[in-house]
């Protein structure tokens, strides 16, 4: 167990890091109401419209991720300004997200569904590039308010705490839109909803920009100079740069374990709408809507409010490794229960999963993101000044989007072949027993390849404040 106290210089006071959670429920906000109007696409009251079509609407504009992602990294590495490196793409990012994202979704179920189908897919990809100068900058600005090993399990345990709201409140979606009292239409409801999202998007979303603090960038060697012309003459020190960042075997694994656990978790993410409907309460849609809405609910709930102070405590123990491990171990058990937990004969035993599976998202974000940041001072000690953050949260969240989109993509395709109908008021014996394998398979064995992993990761608590000491010698404190 550590020993060692953080330093008051080294903690981040509570008001930034709520400033900072603020802006991780907008990352979690945004692909949380996007899973859920998916459902609504695919669905025969909502859109109806073919499950492949509506996978590629969330899934190709996550490639544009591949450049936009690493290039706005650079830009906010290099960035000199009054307001610091990262605080002004934050500010302009959120109002181009949550303008976008009201845009996006003012379509008619009454259009031709390849009308829709480009509409919606042309303004994901203009979403794409509003949510990358937000998320990017964001990211980074994380992994340099605190130095600290433990401070920086902390901030993260405490923002992930409050992105969790998001996934709080995004299932109840799948009551109101329904809700004939509220809207004539499910299409409707996606219209109105978005205008409203937009709009605490924006809200939220401007909060790190003003209130939190990170690198004083004047003390930092090697920034270049940014400009369109520089960024563009600038593409091969880009990919150098990701070059460096992919050589260091510490921060690949993180991304390949966070790439496997969470494409793994979101590929069925939506199999639970599906199988909690048509097989527990037979595609009655009134009578399943709110079980539908508090199983993700209260997931998101015991998440943030006992599994990651567990987590936390864990890491603190036994460091961020074994945290990792364990909490992982304790998810797959989790996934498992859910052939118990969905009984069309107790709805109950819905909850039976649940404390276990938290341990899962719980543990993802807040001991890999807490990683990165450290493999960020393995970096600037191995290759030098100018710090990377930008380029290192690019990778990593492109890897999270990456696999997001393609999670969303395989996901359509699997229900396709498994034999889900959109169409239809009802599902086969052998579609429903098909999710239900699915359900429960995939996610387990991909969280248990992330073991694998992790297993013999080597940065430690004692490395990592070797390195930090080193560089402290080295230029001083930022």
């Amino acid at each position: 167990m550590s020993t060692i106290q953080t330093a008051a210089k080294d903690k981040v006071p509570v008001g930034q890091k709520a400033a900072f959670g603020a802006g991780h429920l907008i990352n979690n906000l945004i692909p949380g109401i996007l899973g859920v109007f998916v459902v609504i696409l695919k669905s025969a009251d909502g859109f109806g419209m073919d499950t492949v079509l509506a996978g590629l609407i969330v899934g190709v504009p996550r490639l544009f991720d591949a450049i936009t992602d690493p290039v706005m990294g650079y830009i906010s590495d290099n960035t000199s300004s009054h307001f610091g490196r990262r605080r002004p793409y934050i500010f302009i990012g959120a109002i181009l997200s949550g303008i976008i994202f009201m845009i996006l979704w003012q379509v008619h179920d009454t259009n031709p569904e390849m009308y829709n189908f480009w509409y919606l897919l042309i303004f994901s990809i203009l979403l794409i590039f509003g949510n990358t100068i937000f998320s990017t900058p964001l990211i980074a600005l994380g992994y340099e308010m605190t130095s600290d090993y433990n401070e920086r399990t902390r901030l993260m345990s405490f923002a992930n705490t409050i992105g969790q709201i998001a996934w709080m409140l995004v299932p109840f979606l799948y009551v109101l839109i329904p809700d004939g009292d509220l809207f004539a239409s499910q299409p409707e409801g996606v219209r109105t909803i978005a205008l409203i999202a937009g709009f605490v998007i924006i809200i939220l979303g401007i909060l790190p920009a003003i209130f939190c603090r990170g690198i004083d960038a004047s003390k930092m060697a090697g920034r270049e100079e940014i400009t369109f012309k520089s960024v563009f003459n600038s593409t091969g020190k880009i990919f150098k740069g990701i070059r460096l960042v992919l050589k260091n075997k510490p921060f690949v694994k993180l991304c390949l374990a966070t790439f496997l656990v969470f494409n793994g978790f979101q590929i069925v993410s939506e199999f639970g709408v599906f199988i909690i409907n048509f097989y527990m309460f037979d595609g009655d849609w009134g009578a399943s809507k709110w079980w539908v809405a508090l199983f993700p609910s209260v997931t998101a709930a015991y998440t943030a409010f006992i599994a990651i102070p567990i987590i936390n405590w864990m890491a603190n123990k036994m460091g961020k490794r074994k945290a990792f491990i364990y909490a992982t171990v304790i998810s797959i058990v989790g996934y498992i229960l859910k052939w118990w937990g969905f009984d069309p004969e107790n709805y109950y035993m819905i909850f039976l999963p649940i404390p276990l599976m938290a341990f899962g998202m719980g543990c993802l974000f807040t001991l890999m993101m807490s990683m990165t940041a450290d493999v960020c001072d393995l970096d600037e000690l191995e290759n030098g000044m100018p710090r990377k953050e930008g380029t290192f949260g690019a990778i990593y969240w492109w890897m999270i989007k990456v696999g997001q989109g393609i999670a969303l993509v395989f996901s359509g395709i699997i229900l396709k072949l498994l034999g889900y109908d959109p169409t239809a008021s009802t599902q086969t014996a052998e579609a429903l027993t098909g999710m239900r394998i699915t359900d429960i398979v995939l996610p387990a064995v991909t969280a248990a390849l992330a073991i694998w992993v992790m297993w013999k990761y080597s940065l430690t608590e004692n490395r990592a404040r070797e390195i930090k000491a080193e560089l402290v010698k080295r230029r001083g404190e930022l």
